[in-house]
């Protein structure tokens, strides 16, 4: 069965517009400046070796609240609704338009199977060298998974394979939090 899965730069923006719902200005711009903290400490951060990274999340989450707010001072909006968003019209336009293109295409050659839409998340994973003296820094990667589960697993995949960059060490997974979608948001 053909799948489309949504990209992690989609999920961010999507839950930023989801957010940004009703706010006002001021409230957009408190979140703007959030979110450029939170990219300041990502780019602090010791950088993550793969996609997405803290930062990629951070940096797209950014730059929507920034257009965002740029759209409602153009538009004189009182409150942000995506409704009068054009830019957010174009992007379901154009998820649209891939998800009819993957049904074209299974239809041409799986026979007519439906295009699955996956609801996959991102997830944070922490963790620690088992044998890490104490205060030692932890190790933060992000996981595109299905669940928490899903992405405890993959994780552990990660840490175990050899030849990967962390084989010379066990490590303990410490925790595992949903960062995108934001944790009761569903698509």
């Amino acid at each position: 069965m053909p799948v489309y899965e949504y990209h992690p730069d989609e999920l961010a923006q999507i839950s930023v517009v989801r957010r940004a719902t009703g706010l006002t200005l001021n409230e957009v711009e408190e979140r703007r400046r959030a979110a450029q903290d939170r990219e300041d400490r990502a780019r602090a951060a010791p950088p993550e070796p793969r996609k997405p990274t803290e930062l990629d999340i951070a940096s797209c989450q950014r730059l929507e609240w920034t257009r965002i707010g740029r759209l409602m001072t153009e538009q004189r909006m009182a409150a942000y609704s995506p409704d009068e968003d054009r830019r957010v019209a174009r992007r379901e336009e154009q998820r649209a338009q891939r998800m009819a293109a993957e049904t074209a295409w299974s239809e041409q050659s799986d026979g007519g199977q439906p295009v699955e839409v996956l609801q996959h998340r991102v997830y944070r994973i922490t963790a620690r060298p088992a044998t890490a003296p104490t205060g030692e820094e932890a190790l933060v990667r992000h996981v595109f998974a299905a669940s928490a589960g899903a992405a405890v697993e993959h994780a552990r995949r990660m840490f175990g394979r050899p030849g990967s960059i962390y084989q010379d060490s066990e490590y303990r997974i410490i925790s595992v939090e949903q960062v995108l979608p934001e944790p009761g948001e569903f698509f």
